[in-house]
């Protein structure tokens, strides 16, 4: 978190969003993993025009059929990816071992890597090789893992992303109970004991923003809200207008 500016609507106008302490406009990243596969370049590009409508970062799930029963797709996908589109990519790997296969994402290029805290063998290097790689580096947590086992972790890392979902499939429902670690994670970021960017991955729409948004998310996922919709791209404006409405500050 190099740079201190807040993050503001110009920076949708092309360039990747500033990591800071306090977010001042609500980052929305569309999830490819609801849009069609055999035409993402297309959907991408349906949230990439400039203006209200932009995304501020894509979100790739990438899903190995062992941490997660389902199988998504891979490097190979994210490498045409960011050929194809100027938006930064934040890629939330759901894969086993993601200490051996999490830095090709960072060499490629991809603008935010997550992996889980449940599958790092060694979570504080592996953040400290995706930043030398050139990506920011970000610790996910599922529905049912405490956040305070991995506070100490976090310092080492730019994004905290809580799961309100069980990870492996698109379309679920909302889990509300997790926005108590969003609350005790907005708390230590206002107060100085953190400094990352915290995110929200499932079951975001229209119904459930605003209490996300309450709890302090910096960053909302949405996938069936922004693909589901028949424009994409207003979809994105939509929920960046609700969730600046009702964030914490």
């Amino acid at each position: 978190m190099a740079n201190s500016d807040a993050v503001t609507a110009g920076e949708r106008e092309g360039t990747a969003p500033s990591y800071t302490r306090d977010v001042a406009v609500p980052l929305i990243a569309p999830s490819i993993l609801s849009a069609d596969f055999a035409r993402l370049g297309e959907e991408i590009a349906a949230v990439a025009r400039p203006g209200d409508t932009r995304a501020d970062w894509v979100h790739v799930d990438v899903m190995d059929a062992h941490f997660v029963p389902n199988l998504t797709l891979g490097l190979p996908v994210v490498q045409s990816l960011l050929k194809s589109t100027d938006l930064p990519l934040d890629c939330h790997l759901m894969i086993d071992d993601p200490d051996r296969w999490a830095i090709g994402y960072a060499e490629a290029g991809a603008y935010n890597v997550t992996v889980h805290a449940e599958a790092a063998h060694d979570p504080v290097k592996l953040a400290k090789n995706l930043r030398a790689a050139g990506a920011k580096a970000g610790l996910s947590i599922k529905p049912g893992t405490p956040l305070e086992p991995h506070l100490d972790t976090l310092k080492h890392y730019d994004t905290l992303l809580v799961m309100s979902v069980e990870p492996g499939f698109g379309g679920q429902s909302f889990i509300a109970d997790v926005l108590e670690k969003v609350r005790t994670a907005r708390r230590l970021v206002d107060t100085g004991h953190l400094k990352l960017v915290v995110e929200i991955d499932g079951g975001i729409n229209a119904d459930t923003i605003e209490q996300a948004a309450e709890a302090g998310v910096d960053c909302f996922v949405a996938g069936s809200a922004v693909y589901g919709a028949e424009d994409p791209g207003r979809a994105v404006a939509a929920l960046r207008e609700q969730a600046a409405r009702l964030r914490v500050g």
